[in-house]
Order: C-alpha cells, then sequence, then structure tokens
C-alpha cells in the first residue's frame, strides 16, 4: 500500500512538473526565400516570442512555400491547419477588395504614402479577418515595384503580347490593359519561369529581382515606384485565444517590434537591392515621361475599377487616405 502511494505522489508530481513545463508550438508558413528580408523578420519575431515567453511559445517558420503555397497560406491559416501565416494581401483581392489597395498603381508610391495607406486600410483588415476567424499580427511593405523586362520600354506600347508575369489580379489587370499576357507565376517558381521563358516581364521589387536572380535573363528594371504591396502576418483566433494572458501579450508586443523593424528593413533592402541588380549587370532605368504617363492612365482605371466594386466602405477608406 506504502510503495502505491509513493508511485502515486511520484506520478502526480511528474504531471504536475510537465504541466508547467506545457510548450505550446505553431506552425507559420511563409512563401518567400529564407534569405528575404520579410523571412528574416519573422525568424526574428518567433525568437523574440521564445525567448519572451520563456519558451511556451515556440513558433517554427516555413519559409519558401515550403509547408503551403502561396494561395493556400490563408486558407490554412483560416481553417487551423497552422496557426499563423504571412500572406501577400494582394493576392486576396477577389476575395474582398479591401486586400487590393495597395496593389493599386500610383495610389501610395511612396513609404510615407504606404504607411498613410495602411492606416486607413487597417481597422477593415482587422474587422474583415475577425469575421474569419483570424487577427491580424503586423505587415510590412515590399520595396516599391517596377518593370522588369529584357528590352528597353519607352511607352506601355512596347508591352503589348510580352509574356507577363501575373501574381495577383491587379498585376494580371495591368497585363490586360497594357496588351501583354498575364501569366500566374508565384515567387517561389519565378526563376525557373524566367529561365524556361514562360514569362519575359514583370512588376515587382527589387527584392523580388534579387531573390529570382532575374538579371541572369532580363536585363532591364524600370524603376516606376508603382505602389508597395504588403505582406501581413496573421494568426488563427482561436489559436492565439488559447494561450495565457502573459503569452498573448507577448505575442503582441513581438509583432509590434516586427512591424517598426520590418519597414525599416524594406527601406535598406531597396537600396541594397538595387545596387546589387545593377552590380550582376542590370541597367536600372528611370522610366520616360510616356511610360509614367501611360503607366498612371493604367493605376487610374483600376482605382475606378476598384472603387466600384469595393463600394462606400473602399470610398471611405480612400478618402480617409487622402485626407
Amino acid at each position: 500500500m506504502k510503495l502505491r502511494l509513493l508511485s502515486f505522489a511520484a506520478s502526480t508530481l511528474f504531471l504536475l512538473a510537465g504541466a508547467a513545463t506545457a510548450q505550446t508550438k505553431w506552425d507559420l508558413p511563409a512563401a518567400y526565400p529564407a534569405t528575404n528580408f520579410h523571412s528574416e523578420n519573422l525568424v526574428q519575431f518567433a525568437n523574440d516570442v521564445d525567448k519572451a515567453s520563456g519558451g511556451k511559445l515556440k513558433i517554427t517558420v516555413h519559409a519558401n512555400a515550403s509547408l503551403f503555397k502561396a494561395p493556400e497560406i490563408k486558407r490554412a491559416v483560416q481553417g487551423g491547419q497552422a496557426q499563423a501565416g504571412e500572406i501577400l494581401l494582394v493576392n486576396f483581392q477577389n476575395e474582398a477588395q479591401l486586400f487590393g489597395a495597395d496593389g493599386l498603381p500610383f495610389l501610395a508610391d511612396s513609404y510615407d504614402s504606404a504607411m498613410k495607406l495602411y492606416q486607413a486600410q487597417k481597422p477593415l483588415l482587422q474587422k474583415k479577418l475577425g469575421e474569419q476567424g483570424m487577427a491580424l499580427l503586423y505587415a510590412v511593405a515590399w520595396p516599391p515595384q517596377g518593370i522588369y523586362a529584357k528590352k528597353p520600354i519607352n511607352s506601355a506600347a512596347d508591352l503589348k503580347d510580352i509574356k507577363w508575369r501575373a501574381y495577383s489580379p491587379a498585376t494580371a489587370r495591368i497585363a490586360e490593359l497594357v496588351g501583354a499576357q498575364p501569366v500566374t507565376i508565384q515567387a517561389s517558381e519565378l526563376s525557373q519561369a524566367l529561365a524556361t521563358g514562360v514569362v519575359e516581364s514583370y512588376m515587382s521589387s527589387g527584392s523580388t529581382g534579387v531573390d529570382s536572380k532575374s538579371y541572369e535573363q532580363l536585363k532591364y528594371f524600370f524603376d516606376t515606384q508603382a505602389w508597395l504591396p504588403k505582406n501581413a502576418v496573421i494568426v488563427n483566433k482561436a489559436a492565439f485565444d488559447a494561450l495565457d494572458a502573459s503569452t498573448r501579450q507577448v505575442v503582441l508586443k513581438a509583432a509590434a517590434d516586427a512591424e517598426v523593424r520590418g519597414w525599416a528593413a524594406s527601406k535598406r533592402v531597396n537600396t541594397e537591392s538595387l545596387n546589387t541588380l545593377k552590380a550582376n549587370g542590370m541597367n536600372i532605368v528611370t522610366p520616360s515621361p510616356q511610360l509614367k504617363a501611360d503607366m498612371k492612365k493604367v493605376g487610374d482605371v483600376m482605382l475606378k475599377e476598384w472603387l466600384a466594386k469595393a463600394g462606400p466602405e473602399g470610398q471611405a477608406m480612400i478618402d480617409a487616405y487622402r485626407k
């Protein structure tokens, strides 16, 4: 009897010790290479959470679409297959127009205006994600978008019939408006698509050009600074709510730090990326007045179309941004 009581006491202590050191593990899928500044920021975010929570919450970052492909990440978080994830907001414009606001050409074409647009967009993002059982942790802008091409582009007419990489509804619509042929290619597939001639031109940041070594196939980057799309880090609300109060605060604090750090990194990477492209033989070109005027017209058409679909909520957001 005594031995049985001792055994019971020992097993109870073991269980209590296990409960005291219980660890929660989250998966965080992301679509970009581990060396991309967004991915590095995610790893720092995960490390900050691990350290500040005393190891109670471990977040594993799965970069380069290794766990889920870019278009699948949002649904994986919503369905609880992953507790958190990083998404490119403009990828989901067909689902809700507000996700595409930062992909409208020349609406916000600098870091200051992109941050201002984010502040106008943020309450609507939080509301929409909340309705879907998720929450926004933070968002970071990509560097300004330019046009990659094999040959000089002096006007939009020079883009006619070119095989154009589309990664979002907005980039597909740009192709339609300039007469290019849109081909849907995600970031993890871009290098191969360029090497095999599946695409021969696209709009993205200097950072994407470096990640994909676009300088091996393309020779020109026209620095149009057309828009600054954002990556958003989202969390499954049930998973977040299941954390204890102190760990929730740790996550929110680490997210706030990651947002500030990420925007600063984006600015730094923009300069570094353009220098790297140039060092590898790419011509960094200031767009001609005609090309700028043509692309501005494309932006005006797309904003008008976007407002027609987004309705009063979208108009209110644009009005708030333009105040």
